[in-house]
């Protein structure tokens, strides 16, 4: 058996590819899954690049699919050869967060999925839906969990709402994507407009180069008649938060997921108050929520998009088309 481990010091170059011993028979409780595909987030990448330390040798990648190739006594959810997908905080199976950080995290504060077997408590996975391929599960566990959980559990989403979304990554994606398919009006953002014209292609409604209009707030409000957006999904966070604040609606929703435009900074409070608006910091979700979003793909048919996918071999070299930011969707690994 193989599988990727991180070296001290942390970085992409330090990505060592090593066997390891088989994980063996599945205990109480527990099932053993020949993981077959993973997919890479910004988190992942925090990970492997150092700016989250972790031991040395933790295998990384949150998110994991494959099938169930033995199950321990007392398991009644899954058989031998179910296809499965992980889940990204085993400890939060429902309920309200009662953690911080990522200490249960796979790829974090534990091993990960950058491997060709585990051996975990059954309650660490969700069945896959049905049809999907293992690359197309392993792209839940992280981006579509937070679109979804920002947009329907947090954000109660209703067909007529306005959701505007920022950048082509794998939230932003499954975002837009759950917005068309519950009826909702899309705006989308970009600063590049090959990027604009495929989101376009995809269901976005109005499209926004935040480079060539840089005030992309006041013209998500002149783009809904003055009223403005109901849900934001916040990718930007403290350099783009202003921007969300002035797009959005009186008694509006912004769901901040990430930090890519900045860690800190000024924030218009009298604004955010003034509209009355609703702003959560949003950390993937729960089991249940995973297991709530699957049932809707099954409904509905929404397959995500990838970008491309690597051999496990390779992937240090995902991490730098990661980096690279030319990416549509989701980078997957096969394994």
């Amino acid at each position: 058996m193989h599988a990727i481990r991180l070296r001290h010091p942390a970085g992409i170059d330090n990505l060592r590819h090593e066997a390891m011993p088989d994980p063996g028979a599945p205990g109480p409780g527990e099932i053993a899954v020949r993981i077959r595909a993973s997919s890479l987030n910004y988190h992942d990448y925090i990970v492997v690049v150092g700016g989250i330390p972790t031991p040395d040798g933790r295998i990384p990648m949150s998110d994991g699919a494959g099938e169930v190739t033995a199950v321990g006594e007392g398991v009644t959810e899954f058989k031998v050869g179910d296809a499965v997908v992980s889940t990204f905080f085993p400890a939060w199976p429902d309920g309200l967060p009662s953690m911080a950080g990522f200490a249960s995290v796979p790829g974090d504060g534990a091993d990960g999925f950058a491997v060709e077997q585990v051996v975990r408590p059954a309650n660490h996975f969700t069945h896959a839906p049905k049809g999907y391929s293992h690359a197309e599960a392993a792209t839940l566990t992280c981006a579509g969990l937070t679109a979804w959980r920002a947009l329907v559990p947090e954000g109660q989403l209703k067909a007529g709402d306005v959701v505007l979304v920022q950048g082509t990554g794998g939230v932003s994606i499954f975002a837009l994507q759950f917005a068309k398919m519950m009826g909702a009006t899309v705006i989308a953002t970009s600063s590049s407009d090959a990027k604009l014209d495929r989101l376009r292609a995809m269901g976005a409604d109005h499209l926004i180069n935040y480079r060539t209009t840089p005030g992309w707030g006041a013209e998500a409000v002149r783009l809904t008649g003055g009223r403005g957006v109901d849900h934001i999904i916040e990718i930007g966070g403290a350099g783009t938060l202003p921007e969300s604040i002035t797009a959005c609606a009186v008694g509006g929703h912004i769901s901040l997921i990430g930090v890519l435009a900045g860690y800190a900074g000024p924030v218009p409070t009298v604004q955010l108050m003034a509209k009355q608006i609703r702003l959560i910091g949003i950390t993937v979700g729960t089991s249940r929520q995973q297991q709530a979003m699957i049932r809707a793909i099954d409904q509905n048919g929404l397959k995500p998009v990838i970008d491309r996918h690597f051999p496990l071999a390779e992937l240090g070299a995902a991490f730098r088309h990661q980096e690279s930011g030319t990416h549509f969707g989701k980078i997957c690994v096969d394994i």
